[in-house]
């Protein structure tokens, strides 16, 4: 998709590939392929706060089902559904995103709403780390707990690389477990690119009685290719065709 529209950011969607695909595949209430999302009130809602990583949703959603995955090459294109950003025209995709620290307080919103409705279902957030320098994250959180939102369960992308370098260096999160459990939430923390450990922090998460979790997975920006791997410069960069070409036979081995 980046390839193709030569426009994208494929570090971050690489890092959290992992996460995406247990999340969609085996962890989350989804509607049925038949059904508009809009039309099954009990599917868990999904939101994904660091919306430039979109291309990463859209490949789980085509594969769960809820479009052609021919439609996949239409990809920040004119007119297409599948926006550079997720836009609520493309089917599965619950709210516009990708405007940075905003994400985790529409989930706020739409986990309360559930609760007042007296709905099961539950809300997941992804998020960046770097966009956990937005001050409007924390009143987020904050929200989250005074609520106590127990349907609320936050995934953050810890891969420790935004567009400008290392997140230590622009401006330091850690010790992110402890600044987040001083919100009065619970936090596991795992390695994001191993199964067992996501589909077990996910599953554990969905039993929580009194407050809501984060999840903290530990990732590598470029998960996957060697010359992407921790290198901040594929953030927001499309390869060229021998790059393109590279990475794939990376994958594919």
């Amino acid at each position: 998709m980046v390839y193709n529209a030569q426009s994208g950011h494929i570090g971050g969607a690489l890092s959290s590939a992992d996460f995406m695909t247990v999340l969609f595949h085996k962890c989350m209430k989804l509607a049925p392929k038949w059904e508009k999302d809009k039309n099954y009130s009990e599917r868990d809602r999904f939101i994904l706060s660091k919306g430039h990583a979109s291309s990463i949703l859209y490949s789980v959603l085509s594969q769960c089902g809820y479009f052609p995955e021919s439609e996949l090459l239409t990809f920040r294109k004119l007119n297409s559904k599948l926006q550079g950003h997720p836009f609520p025209l493309c089917n599965g995709v619950e709210v516009a995103t990708g405007s940075l620290g905003q994400g985790l307080s529409i989930a706020c919103g739409v986990a309360l709403a559930l609760k007042l409705d007296k709905n099961s279902a539950k809300t997941f957030v992804l998020m960046g780390d770097g966009e956990l320098q937005e001050g409007s994250c924390w009143e987020g959180f904050m929200n989250a707990s005074h609520n106590k939102l127990n349907n609320l369960i936050a995934i953050i992308d810890r891969n420790r690389l935004q567009i400008d370098g290392n997140t230590e260096d622009i401006k330091g999160l850690d010790n992110l477990k402890d600044k987040i459990k001083a919100f009065n939430w619970e936090v596991i923390e795992i390695d994001g690119h191993n199964y067992n450990e996501i589909y077990d922090a996910i599953e554990k998460a969905k039993t929580s009685q009194n407050m809501p979790v984060a999840i903290i997975a530990n990732t590598i920006k470029g998960k996957g290719v060697s010359f992407m791997e921790n290198n901040a410069g594929w953030h927001g960069k499309a390869p060229k065709t021998e790059d393109y070409e590279a990475a794939l036979k990376e994958l594919g081995e």
